[in-house]
């Protein structure tokens, strides 16, 4: 079915995956857009929904028929009621093409404004994939979701905006960034001075850890597109704190971290819950191995071996591994270059001291220090939480389900960079980290009105939580694996 409707091109660049705000239409009785009578519309005007534009033929679609195009060979989406084709534009997608089929044949408005900051770029990209829009009768968002849960949480978003919580303080993360500057230096300092016998070797890898740790937080932010108001100085920064500071790919991070966001705790899109056959997590997987007879390790004791496999080799032996995989068949050459001068720099502050193959030790000393620090921040707030496949859940309900949040103090937000506030990062990912604390007061409010549980506990007890979900999991196999 078409119709002459008003097609209004806006947007903002990479559709899902780096980081912008959408473009919140409003709608009269009929669903069609409000029009202000004029014939030209500004970015601004647009993401703020007052205005409509000159036409051309559109098409209508229904729910059942956008459903439909939900395959890697054919992928629809909706935003702000208008319907997108992307099939051929998700090899070309910055954030990666996952993030695009994972939300193929649904609504990826909120995502959309999650997920991306500069209106400007995105405009470009999403008029030529503009093919209809919703039919005048079909709902903003499929029919499974609570439109009044929907319009509160943009109303929220609206007034965090108005708030200014999306602006960043430069002075804050200055000093963050400083304060890796000064542990990289005294580290060297301290052995130019005092040698390299074991007692400064370990002290120094001490140092070093932190640096390591507060790094991987600063990429983050800036991956995230939440420090600088240009993505391009963000996407310069993350290459100097991940690949330069780190040694890690910091394509391969994005787009790993990216379907993270967009679809947490969801198999099997979300990659943080793919363990392979080393540990089985949720409730799905282990009831699926059990029955499936397969024992690939002794799962009972997954929960043991936890301590001795995933906190001390998810940085040093998975994430290194999986890095340089990807960076080489992928073919990442900028990426590449920027890890060499990792092991470069390395080479001629510590070289000197230590030699070539002593500097590759203190490098995976470092790693393998940070390893326990890095797995229990990130896996303390969704390893326990719930895991499901696709339910296509709204925006706020998905993250709150899947993810809680740690107390506050200033330690413990200096420790997980601030991702003890794990429920605000995930609903605003391009929030900056210190003004999560404003915000989780609206959120926990919002939360209570819809029956939402916010969950909210110590740290300690988050960390103990990772290994009873996990004894929880082989609990489930081991019933299913048994079962006669």
């Amino acid at each position: 079915m078409t119709t002459k409707v008003e097609d209004k091109h806006a947007g903002n660049g990479n559709l899902v995956g780096k980081g912008q705000p959408y473009l919140g239409e409003k709608y009269q009785a009929n669903g069609k857009p409000v029009a202000n009578g004029r014939g030209e519309i500004s970015v601004k005007q647009e993401a703020n929904g007052t205005c409509g534009v000159p036409r051309k033929s559109l098409n209508m679609y229904s729910w059942q028929e956008i459903q439909k195009h939900n395959q890697k060979a054919d992928q629809w989406l909706v935003i702000n009621r208008k319907v997108y084709d992307v099939t051929g534009w998700a090899n070309k997608h910055p954030g990666g093409s996952r993030v695009l089929n994972h939300y193929a044949g649904e609504d990826a408005t909120d995502v959309f404004r999650a997920m991306h900051l500069d209106l400007d770029i995105v405009k470009l990209y999403l008029k030529p994939l503009l093919i209809g829009e919703l039919a005048p009768e079909e709902p903003s968002q499929e029919r499974n979701k609570s439109s009044q849960l929907v319009e509160d949480f943009r109303e929220l978003r609206r007034t965090l905006e108005a708030m200014n919580m999306f602006k960043a303080n430069p002075m804050f993360f200055f000093l963050h960034f400083v304060q890796v500057l000064i542990l990289e230096t005294l580290a060297w300092l301290i052995v130019w001075h005092f040698g390299s016998g074991w007692p400064v070797t370990i002290f120094i890898s001490c140092l070093l850890t932190i640096s390591q740790c507060q790094s991987s937080y600063l990429q983050h932010d800036l991956g995230h597109l939440s420090i600088f108001t240009k993505s391009k100085w963000n996407h310069l920064m993350q290459k100097l704190m991940m690949s330069h500071c780190k040694g890690l790919s910091t394509s391969w991070w994005n787009h790993r971290h990216f379907q993270h966001h967009v679809k947490t705790n969801i198999h099997p899109k979300d990659p943080d819950i793919d363990m392979g056959a080393l540990f089985l997590l949720g409730e799905l997987q282990p009831v699926k191995f059990g029955k499936m007879k397969i024992k690939y390790i002794d799962y009972e004791k997954q929960h043991l071996y936890f301590y001795m496999v995933g906190l001390p080799l998810l940085m040093p032996v998975y994430f290194n591994l999986e890095s340089m995989k990807v960076m080489c068949l992928q073919r990442y050459w900028e990426d590449i270059a920027w890890v060499s001068s990792f092991y470069i720099r390395h080479f001629i502050t510590f070289g000197p001291f230590y030699g070539i193959f002593g500097t590759i030790l203190l490098i995976y000393l470092v790693k393998f220090l940070e390893s326990p620090w890095v797995t229990y921040v990130t896996q303390m707030s969704h390893i326990p939480m719930r895991m499901s496949k696709e339910e296509n859940r709204d925006w706020l309900s998905a993250q709150v389900l899947t993810t809680c949040n740690v107390e506050q103090s200033i330690f413990n937000d200096w420790f997980t960079g601030h991702l003890n506030f794990q429920i605000e990062h995930h609903l605003f990912p391009t929030m900056p980290r210190h003004n999560y604390h404003k915000v989780a007061p609206l959120v926990r409010s919002l939360c209570a009105k819809h029956g939402l549980q916010y969950v909210n506990k110590p740290m300690l007890e988050a960390f103990g939580d990772i290994v009873r979900a996990l004894k929880k999991s082989a609990a489930l196999w081991m019933d299913a694996y048994y079962e006669t």
